[in-house]
Formats: structure tokens, C-alpha cells, sequence
């Protein structure tokens, strides 16, 4: 079916005006997009519902999809708890799960405003992986006022109990294949992922594990590219949150030096001189990167750049978090990643002017979209269709090697170092080259033949795509309007004018 011209998102710059300097373009295209996303969720009411995967042929059915007949189904799964993967959704649901507390760049949003970003997740989940999915934002706040009668969340701010999320997903694991933790701040995002590994699902932190396996994807591919080493090449980390924490150590395990690696925080460099950190137990895995790196105890972002092969980003939205002079001080052929949601730390095309050989961001508006969207639904297929039990370093790194595979296959230049998530046949094959790794590595519970996950996968992909296109042709999922789009751009071209007149009006005084 094809559709209006103007729904077509794929070049956002030929929408705006000619005289649009780059960085002008960058910020008219952040903005477009979050005033679009504005209009378009409350157009359609938010991203999911849920649907029945049986028929109705008559009321009489009732009698075998609920009551009397369902008892069967109840105790066999009593008898043996492993069937409800054969007599439920189990084998093919995610539940998606967040506090809320570190929601993109924006921070603690109220348990509540996690949901558009889980309802993404869920959604790429559907369309990407074949996966059914829910999305579940939740209180975790540890004061006790906030259980009675009339508490308001969305007035200030409290401390969150790692245990409050913990417990849930211990309760919530009989009903679901996988989970999927999400914008959870640190240090709780630690404590929270490592206690759910005996839970009995795999329980994945896709901030953390999910960056890594993607930011491993590209920079296998980077380095290839730019005739680099793994033993020897030098890496600067900017940001020690979940994600480069995860990072480093995936890096670690493929190849880097920790000798030659140096990593920042916003307190500054990570080095056995950080008391501060040994002191606060909770940020144990910052403190295993202070124990293993930077041996020169290098304190200078400056100075950890020259000569620098790699500078991965991980910290603030920006622009101008990441310094021109940092990139222009590297060594030759710097690969810089600036992966910071929603904006990166510095736009693609300052980095290229400031001598950046590759320049990678989680955006998909920009080349090189280093972004978890390309690792979470193939490797939680992968998951499932084992009935894996958790999830390895060692089956994210194997997810990380299939990415890289598939664009080497397509081809490597400095503007295409990934896939891209309309590169269908990328999610079933990692499903299936995650699957296999689970199974060597002891923690799948079902025997399931590599050809036989590719296939599988490929068919409910295939088949989630076909049922969303038919909602669309039968208008059960309504067009946009043009009007919707016409206006966003409209209101987009006028603040960024307002800016530019703004920064004028400032400079002529």
C-alpha cells in the first residue's frame, strides 16, 4: 500500500529552508521530531494494544479459551511449569520494565513518564523481533507517604528502592519469557540487574547490555575500517553510567588493552585514586574500571585524547558537551562515538570538521545509528526461541559480531559501519546466532536447531509486519493527517528562526 508523499520521513533536511546552516538543521530536526512525536501520540492515543492471536468461531469457544475447559490448561501447567511456554504467550512475551528515573537525557520523569519510551521499546519489539510485549512503569519510591490515598507523583522527587524493583521482577517472571529493564538510574541499574540473574528469565538492562552490544557492533566494524588494532589502540570513555560501564567491559573481553584505556565520569577521571568511588559500594562496577585502567592516573580529558584512536561518549545530551579541540587532538583516523539520546554530544558535522575519520550517534537521522533498537529484538528472539534462563556477556558479544557481520556483508565505508533497522534479515539472524551461543554456553532450556530459530523468527517478524499493514490499508490505524505535518514544520522553521533572531539580537547588544 503505498502511502502519502508527505508522511515520508526518511530526508527531514529537504524540509526545512535552504539557508539552514548545518547546525541549524541538526537542532530544526531534533525539534521536528519531538514536537511530531508530540502530535502524532496524541493522535493515536499512545503505540499498542493488545489483540487475540486465537479465533472466535462462536460463542460456544468461550467455553474452551476461558472457563470450563481452561482447567485443563491450569493444571497441566502446575504439573510441569516449563508447558506454559507450549499453553501460553509466555514463550513469546517480553515485559519491558523501568522506574523511570533516567528516561533518555530527561532524567526522573514520574514512574508514568517512562511509558512512551517503553511502549517504543514494545513496539520494536512487535516489528522488529516478532515479539509480543508489555510495557510496566513503576513506583519504586521509598517514602512511605507515597502509599497514601491522593500522593501525587508528579510534584518532586525521592529516593527509589533497588529492592522495590527487584522484587517485582521476581514476582512478574512466572508470566513472562524475558524482561527487559530500561531507563533505570545508577547505581540502582547495577544492583537491580546483577540480583535478577538467578530469576530463572533472562533479565536484560538493554541502557547497559543493549548499548554495549551495538556500540561493540559498530566499533568492530570502525576499527576494521580505519586499519586499527585491538591490542593497541587507545580509547577514551566519556561517561561511566550503565552504558560505557557495560562498554568497557565487552571492549575488554573482545580485544582492548586496559592499559589504554581511560575513562571520565563527571567528577572526572576513573584511576585507583578515586577514594570517592571506593568508598560508595554501590558503584561497584565503576570501581572495577578504576582498578583495571588508566594506570597513569591521567586526570585531563585533553590529555587523554592526544593521540587517541577512539573517544565513546556516553554522558549528557548535547550539543558541545564534546569539545572540537578534544577530537582535533587524537591520533590519525579518530573514530568518535557521541551516542547521548536525544541529542548527541557534538553534531555529527562538528565532529567531521574537527578531523573525525567516523563519526557514529544514536540518532537515525544522522549516519552511523548506533542505537539498541539493532540489538534488543533479534537477541531477545534469540532468547525465547532457546527459553534461555539469562543472558551472557558472552551472547551479546555474539549479538555484537552478528551486527558487524551483516554491514560487512552489505559493505563498510566511514558512512555505514551498521545496519539499519529496515534491513529485515539482520534480526533473525542474530536471533539465531544468539540462540546458538546460549546453548553453547549451557543456559538454553530447549535445543533448538539455528536454521530452525531463523526461520521461526523470520515468520513471526513477517507476520507481525503483515498484520500492521492491514490494519493500516483497512484504516483500523488511521493516517495522519497532512495537516499534522504541515504544522509541526511550520511551528519547527519558526522556533529555530526565533532562535537565530535571538542569537542576534544577543550579539548586537
Amino acid at each position: 500500500m503505498p502511502f502519502p508523499q508527505y508522511l515520508d520521513l526518511t530526508n527531514l533536511q529537504a524540509l526545512f529552508p535552504k539557508d539552514f546552516t548545518p547546525s541549524e538543521l541538526a537542532k530544526a530536526q531534533t525539534v521536528f521530531l519531538k514536537r511530531l512525536a508530540l502530535e502524532a501520540h496524541g493522535f493515536f492515543g499512545g503505540k499498542m494494544r493488545t489483540v487475540p492471536k486465537a479465533g472466535i468461531y462462536g460463542f460456544g469457544w468461550f467455553g474452551v479459551w476461558y472457563t470450563p475447559g481452561v482447567s485443563a490448561i491450569s493444571t497441566a501447567i502446575r504439573d510441569n511449569n516449563m508447558s506454559s511456554y507450549k499453553f501460553s504467550n509466555r514463550s513469546n512475551l517480553v515485559a519491558v520494565v523501568s522506574d523511570s528515573t533516567r528516561v533518555l537525557g530527561d532524567g526522573d520523569c514520574t514512574p508514568s513518564g517512562g511509558l512512551g519510551v517503553m511502549e517504543g521499546k514494545a513496539f520494536l519489539m512487535y516489528y522488529l523481533g516478532g515479539i509480543d510485549a508489555i510495557s510496566l512503569c513503576i513506583n519504586t519510591h521509598m517514602e512511605p507517604d507515597s502509599h497514601k490515598p491522593g500522593f501525587n507523583f508528579n510534584y518532586g522527587r525521592h529516593d527509589h528502592s533497588a529492592g522495590k524493583t527487584i522484587d517485582f521482577v521476581r514476582m512478574l517472571a512466572p508470566s513472562v519469557g524475558a524482561v527487559n529493564l530500561e531507563d533505570i538510574s545508577q547505581p540502582n541499574c547495577f544492583k537491580v540487574l546483577d540480583e535478577l540473574q538467578d530469576c530463572g528469565v533472562p533479565v536484560w538492562h538493554d541502557d547497559a547490555q543493549g548499548t554495549a552490544c551495538v556500540t561493540l557492533a559498530g566499533m568492530i566494524n570502525a576499527i576494521k575500517l580505519a586499519g586499527k588494532d585491538w591490542k593497541s589502540a587507545k580509547a577514551v570513555f566519556y561517561g561511566a553510567g550503565a552504558s560505557n560501564a557495560t562498554i568497557i567491559r565487552l571492549m575488554l573481553a573482545e580485544g582492548l588493552d586496559p592499559k589504554n584505556v581511560i575513562a571520565f565520569d563527571s567528577k572526572g577521571a576513573l584511576h585507583m585514586g578515586r577514594d570517592d568511588v571506593k568508598k560508595d559500594t554501590r558503584f561497584y562496577r565503576k570501581w572495577q574500571i578504576c582498578e583495571t585502567t588508566n594506570p597513569q592516573r591521567v586526570d585531563s580529558i585533553l590529555d587523554a585524547c592526544k593521540g587517541a584512536d577512539i573517544l565513546c561518549a556516553l554522558s549528557t545530551p548535547g550539543p558541545d558537551v564534546v569539545k572540537k579541540e578534544w577530537i582535533q587532538v587524537m591520533g590519525e583516523k579518530p573514530i568518535v562515538f557521541v551516542c547521548a539520546n536525544p541529542v548527541p554530544e557534538i553534531y555529527p558535522h562538528d565532529a567531521k570538521d574537527a578531523g573525525a575519520f567516523i563519526v557514529a550517534t544514536g540518532r537515525s537521522d544522522f549516519p552511523n545509528q548506533v542505537n539498541n533498537s539493532m540489538c534488543f529484538p533479534g537477541l531477545l528472539k534469540g532468547c525465547l526461541l532457546a527459553q534461555a534462563s539469562r543472558v551472557t556477556d558472552g551472547m551479546a558479544i555474539a549479538a555484537a559480531h552478528s551486527l558487524a557481520k551483516a554491514q560487512q556483508v552489505r559493505g563498510l565505508d566511514a558512512e555505514h559501519i551498521m545496519p539499519s533497522m529496515d534491513d529485515v534479515d539482520v534480526f533473525p539472524r542474530e536471533a539465531s546466532d544468539v540462540a546458538v551461543q546460549a546453548i553453547k554456553e549451557g543456559v538454553a532450556r530447549h535445543n533448538i536447531a539455528p536454521d530452525e530459530v531463523f526461520r521461526q523468527a523470520e515468520r513471526d517478524i513477517k507476520e507481525n509486519r503483515e498484520i500492521v499493514q492491514m490494519l493500516m490499508e483497512k484504516e483500523k490505524i488511521p493516517t495522519p493527517p497532512k495537516s499534522m505535518i504541515d504544522g509541526v514544520v511550520k511551528d519547527t522553521i519558526a522556533e529555530i528562526r526565533g532562535q537565530i533572531e535571538a542569537v542576534k539580537g544577543s550579539a548586537d547588544e
